[in-house]
């Protein structure tokens, strides 16, 4: 496929999962793939791999979205595609409203929304410069329902979904020729969340064969979302197929958003109290 053909993409957080199976799909379209990553030498084996360009990155570092910005236009040529993909889930041993700590709650936003902020900023100039461009900010399902045992998390990615909105609105009232949307990811079979299972299970007392059958059952399509997935409205967002689509979300969940029995059974963990332990959230 060829329909990113001479367009320049970066990927934070492109180093394993759901990064880097969105790195590699804009790039079997045709695009020279730029990811980041605070762990370098995955992220090296993944542009090996890949055959990507590799850059280390803290996206809350400001400084660094500078440098990193300068480098790929250098590197590969103007900047058209931004994937805001970094992020964190946070300690979920005690992520309830009451007992979030402020260290947990700042610590995901400095990562979930100030990395965002700090990407969709600088993305702006490199693709004014480049004469057109497609921001793409990985939010949640989390960022659209009740998330009373993850708070810190659903918080965040309730925010990136209105900082996408504001943003798309100013590229368009500014006449940029640059979109913004937002992707909501539901239950994706990832690295992460198969090391986050057994934390969920020990946090709700239950087995993790029962976290995992959840996970499954949550979705009415009985079935893991998978990186590939979210990766496919990913590229859809990239290309100019999409070029009148901006400050919208699309959401791959398998339809947990529109799933009662799936907030029936969040409503009964919630009435059995804290002890009940923590909702699983992607």
């Amino acid at each position: 496929m060829t329909k990113l053909n001479r367009k320049v993409a970066l990927v934070t957080g492109g180093a394993s999962g759901l990064g880097k199976a969105i790195a590699q799909r804009l790039a079997a379209d045709g695009a020279a793939v730029v990811i980041t990553d605070v762990q370098q030498d995955l992220g090296v084996a993944t542009a090996a791999e890949g055959g990507f360009l590799f850059l280390e990155q803290n996206v809350c570092d400001e400084s660094q979205w500078t440098r990193v910005i300068k480098a790929a236009e250098e590197r590969l040529g103007p900047l058209n595609i931004l994937v805001n993909n970094a992020g964190i889930v946070g300690d979920i041993s005690a992520a309830d409203p009451e007992n979030t700590s402020l260290a947990t709650w700042r610590k995901v936003f400095a990562v979930n929304v100030e990395g965002v902020f700090l990407g969709c900023r600088a993305a702006i100039p490199a693709m004014r410069r480049a004469g057109s461009g497609s921001i793409i900010n990985i939010s949640s399902v989390a960022g659209l329902l009740a998330t009373p045992y993850n708070t810190a998390y659903g918080a965040s990615k309730a925010v990136v979904r209105q900082l996408t909105k504001s943003v798309a609105q100013y590229c368009a009232e500014q006449k940029l020729n640059v979109r913004c949307n937002s992707v909501h990811p539901g239950n994706v079979l990832t690295p992460l969340w198969e090391k986050l299972a057994p934390e969920y299970a020990k946090a709700r007392g239950i087995s993790l064969y029962e976290i995992i059958a959840e996970a499954k059952t949550d979705q009415p399509m009985g079935e893991f979302i998978l990186p590939e997935d979210v990766a496919s409205a990913v590229s859809f967002l990239a290309s100019d197929e999409s070029r009148h689509v901006t400050g919208t979300k699309i959401i791959v969940d398998g339809g947990i958003i529109n799933c009662d029995t799936f907030h029936l059974r969040n409503r009964a963990i919630a009435d059995r109290g804290p002890s009940a332990g923590i909702s699983k959230k992607p």
